[in-house]
């Protein structure tokens, strides 16, 4: 979905996030939908997610010209680093935001990307996806496009290779604990952005809390991105998506 954001909106961080709904649907909440791409030029907002449920099934009925209510930027979004290597993964419906990430990221940093999912259809994103100044890999777990395997296994064989500064991950749950215990084995820093449902957006209603080294936090405002060191046992509550929608 590609929105017309008003300019002041604009100064949106990536791994922040916005909250949608369509003004025909009096019934639902808004739904936290990550930002896939911005264009400044073009005062543009893209949102790139998963039909699951009520509220994306209203914004996935919307046609050229109507008017949307959003709310945000929200949320804290991934730490934008310059003169650094770093690793960008993302997993599955996790790959949409990454984009808005990379594209920040490439100008100043040596970037390498792993995308991975389950098969072909599941990565499709990537055909929205440019590879200029940047070394990719991609993987699926049965092998129909690029390596077989998980972006776990490929972000191992990097960490063996060579050294890295920094890793940013959004994906499945399992995946996104895999890769910050692999991460925090060979002591590199690593950001991952988190799932939980939550109806506000602004931490009034307290849905999305967390536990964390520092206490309880609300991934609606203090994430949904976190130093995944700090994060404690975290699962994400019943049909939680921030990243693709519900």
């Amino acid at each position: 979905m590609v929105v017309e954001i008003p300019e002041e909106l604009l100064v949106s961080k990536p791994g922040q996030f916005f909250m949608l709904k369509s003004l025909q649907d009096a019934f639902s909440l808004r739904r936290p939908i990550s930002i896939h791409q911005v264009n400044k030029q073009d005062r543009t907002m893209e949102f790139y997610y998963e039909v699951k449920g009520r509220g994306t099934e209203s914004l996935a009925d919307f046609q050229e010209g109507e008017k949307i209510s959003l709310q945000g930027p929200l949320g804290h979004g991934f730490s934008v680093v310059k003169d650094k290597k770093v690793i960008v993964i993302g997993g599955g419906m996790g790959i949409a935001p990454m984009k808005y990430l990379l594209d920040d990221l490439k100008e100043n940093n040596e970037v390498t990307f792993i995308a991975g999912g389950r098969n072909q259809a599941a990565i499709e994103i990537l055909d929205f996806f440019s590879f200029q100044k940047l070394r990719a890999y991609i993987t699926t777990d049965d092998g129909s496009v690029g390596m077989k395997g998980n972006v776990v296994t490929k972000l191992k064989d990097l960490l063996e290779q060579d050294s890295y500064d920094q890793i940013y991950v959004c994906g499945p749950h399992g995946m996104m604990i895999a890769a910050a215990e692999t991460a925090q084995e060979k002591g590199v820093a690593c950001e991952i952005s988190l799932e939980n449902r939550m109806a506000c957006g602004v931490k009034a209603c307290v849905g999305c809390s967390i536990q964390t080294v520092d206490g309880m936090r609300k991934v609606c405002y203090d994430g949904p991105v976190f130093d995944s060191r700090k994060i404690v046992n975290y699962e994400p509550k019943e049909k939680a998506s921030i990243c693709c929608g519900n």
